[in-house]
Parts: structure tokens; sequence; C-alpha cells
């Protein structure tokens, strides 16, 4: 008995030991995982857009993605006269081939963006899917794109399209993730209320020009996730300059602390980024800016919540 009395503790405690590392490995396994920014040619025609984005989807996750980024107007050209000629309700033709490739490929997708018709009104609309192949959400952009530069470029989104009215959070086993689409991305007040409310991922399906993309596209990016310490993604169509609307391309993943992790050029192609959440809690710990926010003085605040 006293040889049985003695061992007893130790097996107990051997399983707390080995119970105990197989969470923290649990722990540290969910704190990494790999995501994938899809740069994809987009041509007028809709079932070749599909067909593409989902072979690139497939080929992501073989190399171990575990969630999928694709771009603005990923299934139709971009521009105010392809929007009614492209809208689809959702569910529809290209959400089903989105929501097929997530459950096939057992990864969570950001549908880039496709013109939604609902009602009679046009919106450009991202729609998220589970790795079972379920609606998560749908974003409709809430910034619409009406910009003039003279002498470079004049584009106004609001001749076709109305505006979305909610913000887009979802949860994943790794982090809770928030969605913009392109011109969502210059304001900075929509990613201090999804960091503010848990986020630590940013996604922006976009499609920058040749005026604003040199300009502006990189620049946001960084300033994003330095500004909230959160990992900030973009997945752009690959350059076309036969399109009558030419993207920059250089679909970009950038670190918490403002580092480029990964860039596409201006080709069709798939990148890749680590995302590493003990490494963005190391940098908010290290500089604890939300800890230090003087809310005696201002706030960023939603006025209603999606």
């Amino acid at each position: 008995m006293y040889i049985i009395t003695i061992l007893l503790p130790f097996r107990a405690i051997g399983r707390a030991s080995w119970a105990v590392g197989f969470m923290a490995g649990i722990t540290k396994a969910m704190s990494k995982f790999r995501l994938a920014v899809v740069q994809l040619h987009v041509s007028k025609v809709k079932a070749d857009n599909l067909s593409r984005a989902k072979r690139l989807i497939q080929e992501a996750s073989g190399q171990g993605a575990k969630m999928v980024v694709l771009p603005e107007c990923f299934n139709s050209p971009y521009g105010t006269g392809f929007f009614p000629e492209y809208a689809e309700k959702i569910p529809g033709e290209s959400t089903q081939v989105l929501s097929e490739a997530a459950k096939e490929n057992e990864v969570f997708l950001v549908g880039g963006s496709i013109p939604e018709e609902d009602q009679g009104k046009l919106y450009n609309t991202c729609s998220v899917f589970g790795p079972d192949g379920n609606l998560l959400l749908k974003h409709r952009k809430i910034h619409l794109f009406d910009i003039d530069v003279p002498g470079k470029i004049r584009f106004q989104e609001s001749e076709t399209l109305s505006p979305g009215s909610s913000l887009s959070m979802f949860d994943t086993p790794f982090c809770k993730v928030g969605v913009g689409i392109c011109y969502d991305m210059r304001f900075a007040e929509l990613a201090q209320i999804y960091a503010k409310k848990g986020c630590q991922l940013l996604v922006y399906p976009g499609a920058f020009n040749m005026t604003t993309g040199p300009a502006h596209w990189e620049l946001l990016q960084r300033g994003r996730a330095v500004d909230n310490q959160v990992y900030v993604a973009t997945a752009s169509p690959a350059r076309d300059e036969t399109a009558s609307y030419v993207a920059w391309g250089h679909s970009t993943v950038v670190s918490p602390w403002g580092e480029v992790i990964t860039k596409a050029g201006a080709t069709e192609e798939v990148v890749y980024a680590d995302i590493d959440l003990q490494y963005l809690a190391d940098i908010r710990q290290q500089i604890p800016i939300t800890m230090q926010k003087r809310t005696d003085l201002y706030s960023v605040n939603t006025v209603q919540d999606g």
C-alpha cells in the first residue's frame, strides 16, 4: 500500500503535466495560422473568373492556408457600367461557388466582393464563409468610391451603387476578423472600432488604381496596422492594362509592427503570410497604446452596431 500511495500522486502529476503541456501545445498552435491572399486575373467572362478563383483557393489550401482572401469585384470587371450587368442576389451563382470552395477546402473564405442586387438596389458586397460552407456574414461597402483627381482619374460608385450601413466582424478559432472593402480602408475610425471590438486581423479586398495605388495602397495598410496594432491584409485583382479600370495589384499583408510580410507583384498569384498572434500580443505589451488612450479626452464609438 505504501508503494501504491507514493506512486499515485506521481501518476496524477504526470497526467496533469501532460494535460498542461497538451493544452499549451494547442494554444500555441492556435496562435498561428496561414493566411493566403489571392491576386486574381479578372476577365469579362464570369464563369472563367469563378473557375479560376476556385482553383486558386484549392491551391492555397494545399499550401496550408486556413483563411483565404479574394479581391474586390472578383467575378466581374470593376466599373459602374459593369455592376448592373454582373449583379447577383446573395445567395446566387457566385456565392454558391464560394460556399462549396470553402467547404471542400475547409478554409475560412473572405470572398472578395461582387456586385449584389437586393430589392432594386446594387451594393458592392463581400461574403464570408466558414470551413463548413455556411455564410458567416456579408459586408456591404460602407464608403463609396467617389473621387475626382483632375487629369488622372474620376470614379463615382454612387452612380450605380448604394452604401452599406453596418460593421462586419467574424470569429475564428484563431482570432476575430474585421472586414472592409477598398475605400473603407481610408477611414481610420472603422479600423479603430474593429480593433476596439477585439479584431486582430483586418481584411480589405480592394482595387486601387494606377493613380491611388502607388501613392496610398501600402501606406494606408501600414498606417491601419501600426495605429491599431493589428495585422492588415489586402487582396487586389491582378493588373490588366487592357481593362477600362486598371488595378494596381500588389496584394499585401502587413504586421502589427508595420512591416510588409508579403506582397504580390502585378500579375496573378497567391501570396502567403503566417499570422502570429503571440507576436501581436507581445507588441501590444511592449507598446501598450490601448491602455494609454486618453478616453477622458477623446473616443471613437459606433452609432449603431451591425
